[in-house]
């Protein structure tokens, strides 16, 4: 069979690349073409835009390369008609992919498939219109999506498991702890190591990092600050950032810093379902300008209680959550010294991390989508 995926961002092209080779083990004449990245096109799926010639986010850059976008949008809606696949799969990315949603349930008779479920519980709740009216078949990587689309909006939903634990176990397979290896190949000293995990976006790393370091430099004696480095920015950004302060970068090691970390400082978003699962306790921090404005927003605006997918996904607050005005290095500070060694509330977390791995259930959730993909895709 045919089938066609759009991913939109790096992340999303990670999990289509382990979705397409699952789809393969279950369907051996397999055909791919998408809109995505480079690791698609390692498995073999045949690239007609990358993602990063759309990739645009923010109001400015949205409205600056808005004919960039445009001519991207109507070339893959376009490319579907043409290629006729027997199914359409979306993954993530809702600003661009619920619009090729629509041209398409519009225009053809072509199955469209979600994989990894747009994020309307949190913001745009709307958007179960046109996915009601738009979407076949909906696949969740989180377990308390199926309560809300299900009960709330009366529309069935998969869940499939979650490819963040794959992704961590794969890993775990393959690379046992090797604390000394770790510190000789990045000049690392003995030192215990708090892991600071500062975001992937420029703004994201301005706001963040130094109120981090700041935060955690009173322990500097007896910890070392480690960054994990997002790609595309460079080390001299970071040392500009956190000018005065002591910190280690490693780059493109991310899971392994956290294996060899005491405790974590984290930007929200996938990053603290990462650490949780490396079983890294970790407070979230996440300082916005204009604090409080941003907190009545959130408030206004928000559907939910919590921002960190750890305690969306335990259902409580396993974590601290900094966010706003409350990210200040004090408060930091405060929180990270309960999560030290020795400390009761460093316990109470990892046994809250173990909840919340009951919760996600075990590896395998590419396998399982690919399964429900295969068996619900017409043949024709």
């Amino acid at each position: 069979m045919k089938y066609y995926l759009i991913a939109g961002e790096a992340s999303g092209d990670v999990h289509a690349s382990h979705l397409i080779a699952a789809i393969k083990q279950e369907d051996a004449q397999a055909q791919f073409r998408c809109f995505g990245g480079d690791m698609m096109k390692a498995q073999g799926a045949e690239l007609v835009q990358h993602y990063r010639d759309l990739a645009y986010m923010g109001f400015l850059p949205v409205i600056r390369h808005l004919r960039t976008i445009l001519r991207g949008m109507k070339r893959c809606r376009e490319d579907i008609l043409e290629w006729q696949p027997n199914v359409l799969i979306l993954v993530d990315y809702p600003g661009f992919n619920l619009q090729i949603a629509h041209f398409i349930k519009q225009h053809s008779s072509i199955p469209v498939f979600y994989y990894i479920a747009p994020k309307i519980w949190a913001w745009k709740e709307h958007r179960i219109h046109n996915i009601k009216r738009d979407i076949d078949r909906l696949f969740s990587i989180l377990p308390f999506e199926k309560d809300f689309y299900e009960r709330k909006h009366h529309y069935p939903i998969y869940y499939v498991g979650n490819p963040t634990v794959d992704e961590v176990d794969a890993y775990l397979k393959e690379h046992p702890a090797n604390a000394d290896a770790f510190r000789q190949e990045n000049n690392l000293d003995e030192r215990p190591i708090i892991a600071l995990l500062a975001g992937s976006r420029k703004q994201e790393v301005r706001d963040n990092l130094r109120r981090m370091v700041e935060a955690a430099e009173p322990y500097s004696k007896d910890f070392q600050l480690v960054l994990a480095a997002a790609p595309g920015l460079e080390d001299e950004f970071y040392e500009e950032c956190a000018k005065g302060l002591e910190i280690s970068i490693v780059r493109d090691q991310t899971y392994r810093l956290l294996q060899h970390s005491t405790a974590a400082l984290v930007t929200s978003g996938t990053a603290t379902l990462e650490t949780a699962l490396l079983r890294v306790p970790q407070v979230v921090c996440y300082y916005m300008k204009a604090g409080k404005l941003a907190s009545f927003a959130r408030r206004l605006f928000l559907k939910i209680p919590f921002i960190s997918l750890v305690n969306l996904i335990a259902g409580e607050g396993v974590v601290p959550e900094l966010v706003a005005e409350q990210m200040t290095p004090k408060n930091v500070r405060q929180h990270l010294a309960s999560i030290l060694p020795g400390n009761p509330a460093r316990e109470a977390q990892l046994q809250g991390y173990e909840r919340m791995a009951a919760i996600l259930g075990e590896p395998g959730a590419p396998v399982r989508a690919a399964k429900q993909i295969v068996c619900l895709t017409p043949n024709n």
